[in-house]
This record gives structure tokens, C-alpha cells and sequence, in this order.
């Protein structure tokens, strides 16, 4: 039997040649960044081809200079044939190693795709080394798992709801959460949401302080909710939050002063207005306001808060077009002071300009 080539590994290029450059990508966008223990900044994101398309790879770069300049690219995956590798994300694990995750599918979608990732332990390193890959579930993962109180790792991983191609899969087409409970050694699949008129889901999970999980999931109408009551093993039945979108992909995450970050549109015309937000009660309000960029085409958010409290927000911009991934550095008080005001802060950083 001949083996199913998105099933097959797809080993990190370290050594891309001028084929990657920027100067020759003609689409770029879905970005992802983390923070290295010693500084060292990473972003992910993905071009190739004309689009999304089985001629897609994934681009990992590296600043050692707070995101004024890149390394890029650093590394490259790029699988044979026609599987593309997409939708990729990074992430910081408790440990200090930097996992790289990504999709991988035949064609644009086989009604499968895959979650595969790589790890180093040494991210600070000038060459650090990967792990082999491993393939730790079906479906996409495109945003950072969540870490309980309980110490379980929680990865959101989605099977799109929509393929018919695989009824062996319908179990699994919901917004679902894997859990690891060895440091990511193994991860297994604990439940899932179903939502209405989800989109590809690209959902997220903050653990809320009454102990609940708090599931948001980009829909049709904007961004969908679901609750868990049980560490994630049963989600209530999804319905729309009280968060407004554009069809698109949020970031959210717990901030070490105890309010959450949300990062998305905000009195928007499309994919125009991306903000970024904080609120003081688990959700319910977000009065703090800053502005990060008002133009049109702006979208998939991805952020980290060093040590010092420093936010670095990664996202895309025209991605046929200007083909831009650009950094927005900011601190709680610019948030809550509706703009600007810490000294360090900048908006609008180039990280790669495509073309």
C-alpha cells in the first residue's frame, strides 16, 4: 500500500535557500511569536505559492535585538509533493522549550489535516536543535495550548466541519482540546465544543478563576463561547459571546497581573481596527482600549508578555498586497491608558515585507 504523504514527517530545513527569500514570496500572513527564556524573539508564519495552496511551507525566523531586525528565514518547512504545511504556532512550555507546531494537509484541506510539532530545549542557542517531528493529533492548531492549575497541558486542536470525505472523523469535527499530562510527552484527546457556524474554528482556552475553562471560537457572526466545568472533558453547547468579530482570528490569554489580554477588531469595517483590550472580570467587560492599527486587512493576532511586562503583538497585513508581518510592542498602562505612554513602546515594527 502506497503510505499517505501528509502522514509521512517533514523534518525542519535549516539551511533554505534563496528559493524561501522574501524577495521571492508572492503571499505571506498567519503569524505566531514567542519569547525565548535569555530574549531571543521567534515568529512563525507561512507563504508559498499564490495562496493557500498545496505549495504552502512554514517560514520560522528569529531576532535577537527585541524584533528590530530578523533572521529570516531561519528554517523552513516545507513538506514534498502536495501537502502543504500551514497554520503554524509557538509556543513557550513551562520547561523553557520552544515548541513549533503546524498543520499538515493534502492539497488545501483532505478533510483530515494533522497537528504536528517539534521541540528545542535550547532556544537561545545561535543553532538550536529539533526534536524529530511527531504527529500528535488530527485536525489544525493554530493557537498556544493553556496551561491548568492542575499542571495538565491543554492543546485547542480542530477537525474542520467542513469535508464530507472522512465520516470515520465526525466524532471528532468540533473545536477540541487535548490534554497532556507528561510535560507534553503525550497528548490525548478529552473533549470537545460544537458551535454553530463555526469557521475554522482557531479557538482558545483561558481557565477563568472560578475554575471554569472559557473556550472562544471564531464563527460566521464573530466569536462563539463554550464552558467547561471539568477540566475540559465536557463543553457546554457552543452560542455567541458577547464579543463582536469579523469572521477572524482573536488572540486572548492570562496576563501575570491577573487580567486577560484579548487582541481584536473593535469598530470594525472588515478586518480593520485590530485593538487590543484587558479586562478586570474574566471577560464579561473590556473597558481598556488601545488601538494597534486602523487600517483595512489587518488580522491574525498572536502575542507573548515577557518578564519585565512587555506585550509583543505579531499580525498580518494585505497579504496579496503590502504582504507585511508587523510587531506591535506595548505595556498594560498604553492599554489602559487608551494609548502610548509607556517609553519602550512601539507600533507599526516590520518584520517582513514579501516582494
Amino acid at each position: 500500500m502506497t503510505p499517505d504523504p501528509s502522514l509521512q514527517p517533514t523534518v525542519l530545513n535549516g539551511d533554505p535557500g534563496p528559493q524561501y527569500a522574501s524577495a521571492v514570496r508572492l503571499w505571506q500572513g498567519i503569524p505566531g511569536i514567542e519569547r525565548a527564556p535569555g530574549g531571543a524573539l521567534w515568529a512563525v508564519w507561512y507563504s508559498g505559492g499564490k495562496g493557500e495552496g498545496p505549495d504552502n511551507y512554514v517560514v520560522l525566523a528569529r531576532s535577537e535585538d527585541d524584533g528590530r531586525t530578523w533572521r529570516n528565514p531561519l528554517f523552513v518547512v516545507d513538506p514534498p509533493g502536495k501537502v502543504r504545511a500551514y497554520d503554524p504556532c509557538l509556543w513557550l512550555d513551562p520547561r523553557g522549550r520552544l515548541w513549533l507546531f503546524w498543520a499538515q494537509s493534502e492539497e488545501w484541506y483532505d478533510g483530515r489535516a494533522g497537528v504536528w510539532g517539534v521541540q528545542c530545549a535550547d532556544p537561545d542557542s545561535p543553532r538550536p536543535a529539533w526534536s524529530a517531528p511527531r504527529r500528535l493529533a488530527n485536525g489544525v492548531m493554530m493557537n498556544k495550548p493553556t496551561v491548568l492549575a492542575t499542571g495538565e497541558w491543554l492543546m485547542p486542536a480542530a477537525v474542520w466541519d467542513r469535508d464530507p470525505r472522512r465520516p470515520d472523523l465526525a466524532a471528532e469535527r468540533h473545536s477540541n482540546v487535548y490534554v497532556s499530562r507528561d510535560e507534553g510527552q503525550t497528548w490525548t484527546w478529552l473533549g470537545g465544543a460544537e458551535t454553530p457556524q463555526r469557521a475554522f474554528d482557531e479557538h482558545m482556552v483561558v481557565e477563568r478563576r472560578d475554575g471554569s475553562l472559557w473556550m472562544l471560537i471564531r464563527t460566521q457572526y464573530g466569536v462563539g463561547e463554550s464552558v467547561s466545568l471539568d477540566r475540559g472533558r465536557t463543553w457546554s453547547e457552543g452560542r455567541p459571546s458577547a464579543i463582536p468579530g469579523p469572521n477572524s482570528r482573536f488572540f486572548i490569554r492570562r496576563l501575570r497581573s491577573g487580567r486577560l489580554l484579548l487582541v481584536n477588531h473593535y469598530g470594525f469595517t472588515g478586518r480593520s481596527h485590530l485593538t487590543a483590550m484587558l479586562s478586570e472580570d474574566d471577560g464579561r467587560t473590556w473597558p481598556a482600549r488601545l488601538l494597534l492599527d486602523e487600517r483595512k486587512a489587518v488580522s491574525y493576532p498572536d502575542g507573548i508578555e515577557a518578564p519585565d511586562g512587555r506585550l509583543f503583538i505579531i499580525y498580518d497585513f494585505n497579504r496579496q498586497s503590502d504582504r507585511e508581518i508587523l510587531l506591535a510592542v506595548l505595556r498594560e498602562e498604553d492599554i489602559l491608558s487608551g494609548r502610548c505612554v509607556s517609553p519602550d513602546a512601539r507600533l507599526r515594527v516590520c518584520v517582513d515585507r514579501a516582494g
